[in-house]
């Protein structure tokens, strides 16, 4: 390159720099390359690793270590200087060997804090090499660990330290704890393999191809990382399709997953549904909702109701919507056999004229993320907490309620003060479900201690209790309460001292009703009404006992005192004027979780992930569970982000 050649590009970059200057200051942000020695003290560090010779990638590059001449560069280090200073020089003439015959062999030097570069020998080497954007630069590196603490961005950066060690990759970066496991996984590796240089230059080769497919539909303006965005893309598309695709099915790949990509970027990107809908009778309602005479239903089962009392709930809930709704809907059942894949059954569904589908269970929510990419205009929905997918709504009850009134029943026969509690999984709204059930046993009475054990560990709950001398126990909830005379061994029961079980109550589930009232809102419009309300935002169904999906069936051997007591908290927990957390709370380990004057929202409700001081029993980890039970807390569990994710399992 000659020098004039090199001149122009000095021109070039210095306007570049000045415009960054300006628009720096127009908006406040600080004009120049960060300062390392004025952002990081000794207290802040733990630690120094040195890396080696490093492929820097060079919009990482945010600073300088010291104070040094920063005034002569912008923020996005292009030039200040006019080109006839002898900074100008220097820099005319390191860009005339860039693209010479000898080249900018030297290797800089800088440190690494948090994912970020500073450098300490070869800003201009930087300036130019940036001024041509070129992606990556050689650089000999120091890392600064920063001493662990509970913020989140270092957190996260002790998840990329691990990630790190097995890719030697500085391009990926992620918003949320878990996510480096999970493209491990998703990318088909064990959690512990070292990637090999092939496998490292394949994926920077279709990485970069997704980052400026990315950038090309506007990522670049959001509060996202490519890496973030990717991790959303591959829920649905194998990592083996960047290379397959043309540049416009990756581009409408991308589009089919964008308001997922788009909810990363929200604080709340869930919006919890907790009463059914109201009609709207505006004229601007009437005249642009989409209405149907007809809808063709599907259901996807992963067991038989033969097999499984949570698929006969859900099948029941299913023929009293179809008598309900009567020639408005015809419905199909469609279970996913051992051989099968989910995504095919519902594919199938699809083609028999689905229009809308729900997956009865969890662990479909993958299958049901990859068939509402595929069909946009297909209503999904998948019976599980805490989703944030836009294509997918999901449902649940807030079984709590009725938790909170059997609790209080219990207290009232015990003539001890411990009651037993038998939980089925840690996943989201169980520790809610006991602490409801812990603070209704301590309205009757304050001495009570609530006793849990979990059925998803080793051992029998029941047995455990009787041999403790625990008469009052909390089983299982009825799935529904058309099946309460065969299956009052579940529900909250009293055993006799000849071993008999005396029933008391128990919640239940009414699916119909959540089927008819959901069904009946896409007939009249109104589907797409909660939709517009929300934005784009994914919706969750969390209805309560006000809205009749849930239930709490009284035994015919309830003293008559205690069920007036019950009919009075159920009548009074359906209008809203008792709520079972709108109390003091005390955790497990002395915090002050609610002082009595706070209405708790909905998320702090479903998140729960900790145990009132009344109650004796811990949350299970993942590595105490039974094999069988894990598949549902990788799926809904209170600690899911933690879990580390299988290569073959469902991402989320």
């Amino acid at each position: 390159m000659s020098r004039k050649e090199a001149m122009e590009q000095y021109t070039k970059a210095l306007k570049l720099g000045q415009k960054n200057y300006r628009s720096c200051v127009l908006h406040g942000r600080y004009p120049y390359p960060q300062v390392l020695d004025e952002i990081l003290n000794d207290s802040m560090a733990a630690g120094r690793v040195e890396l080696g010779v490093v492929e820097i990638p060079t919009e990482q590059i945010v600073g300088t270590k010291a104070v040094g001449r920063k005034s002569a560069f912008a923020a996005n280090f292009m030039p200040l200087l006019p080109v006839n200073t002898e900074f100008g020089s220097k820099w005319v003439e390191l860009c005339a060997a860039h693209l010479g015959d000898e080249g900018i062999r030297d290797p800089i030097r800088c440190y690494e804090y948090l994912g970020r570069f500073y450098v300490q020998e070869g800003n201009k080497r930087v300036s130019v090499m940036k001024s041509y954007g070129a992606p990556t630069i050689p650089g000999y590196v120091i890392r600064i660990i920063p001493v662990y603490s509970q913020d989140l961005t270092v957190q996260i950066y002790y998840e990329f330290m691990q990630f790190y060690q097995l890719s030697g990759l500085y391009q990926v970066n992620f918003m949320h704890l878990g996510c480096y496991a999970k493209l491990q996984a998703a990318l088909g590796y064990e959690p512990g393999h070292i990637w090999t240089l092939e496998e490292r230059r394949s994926f920077l080769a279709g990485f970069s191809r997704f980052r400026d497919a990315f950038n090309k539909q506007g990522g670049d303006s959001l509060n996202v990382t490519p890496a973030s965005a990717l991790l959303v893309w591959l829920r649905v598309y194998p990592f083996s399709d960047l290379k397959a695709m043309t540049a416009s099915e990756l581009s409408k790949s991308l589009t089919a997953v964008w308001p997922d990509v788009k909810l990363l970027a929200q604080d709340t990107p869930i919006a919890v549904s907790t009463e059914p809908q109201e009609q709207d009778k505006g004229l601007v309602s009437r005249l642009f909702t989409t209405k149907f005479t007809h809808l063709n239903v599907a259901f996807v089962n992963a067991f038989g109701p033969e097999e499984s009392a949570w698929t006969r709930a859900h099948d029941m809930g299913r023929k009293y919507m179809e008598k309900a709704l009567g020639e408005a809907v015809t419905v199909r059942v469609y279970r996913v056999e051992e051989d099968q894949q989910a995504e095919d059954v519902m594919e199938q569904a699809v083609a028999d004229g689905a229009e809308v589908l729900f997956a009865t269970t969890p662990p479909l929510i993958g299958a049901c993320r990859k068939i509402a990419a595929r069909h946009p205009g297909l209503r999904v929905l998948n019976c599980s907490l805490s989703m944030p997918y836009t294509g997918v709504r999901t449902y649940y009850s807030r079984i709590y309620e009725a938790k909170f009134i059997t609790g209080a029943i219990a207290a009232a026969v015990a003539q001890e003060d411990v009651i037993g509690y038998v939980a089925n999984y840690p996943i989201f709204g169980v520790p809610a479900s006991i602490n409801a059930f812990a603070l209704g046993a301590q309205m009757v009475n304050p001495r009570i201690r609530v006793k849990v054990h979990w059925s998803c560990m080793p051992g029998e709950p029941v047995e455990m209790f009787t041999k403790q001398g625990i008469h009052v126990i909390s089983n299982r909830d009825i799935p529904t309460a058309r099946q309460a005379h065969l299956a009052w061994e579940g529900g909250t029961y009293q055993i006799r001292d000849d071993g008999s079980l005396l029933p008391l109550a128990s919640p239940c589930w009414e699916w119909g009703k959540f089927y008819e009232k959901v069904i009946q809102s896409i007939l009249d419009g109104r589907w797409d009404t909660l939709n517009s309300k929300e934005g784009e935002k994914a919706v969750n169904y969390w209805w309560g006992m006000s809205s009749g999906v849930i239930d709490v069936q009284f035994s015919d051997t309830l003293p008559d005192g205690v069920r007036r007591l019950a009919e009075l908290m159920k009548r009074s927990v359906q209008d809203g004027s008792l709520d079972p957390f709108h109390c003091k709370m005390v955790s497990q380990e002395g915090e002050i979780k609610n002082d009595g004057s706070q209405w708790l929202t909905p998320e702090e409700i479903m998140d729960m992930d900790w145990l009132c001081n009344c109650v004796d029993g811990s949350i299970p980890k993942f590595e105490e569970l039974l094999p069988i039970s894990q598949n549902m807390v990788r799926v809904l569990g209170v600690y899911r982000d933690t879990i580390p994710p299988e290569k073959e399992g469902v991402l989320l």
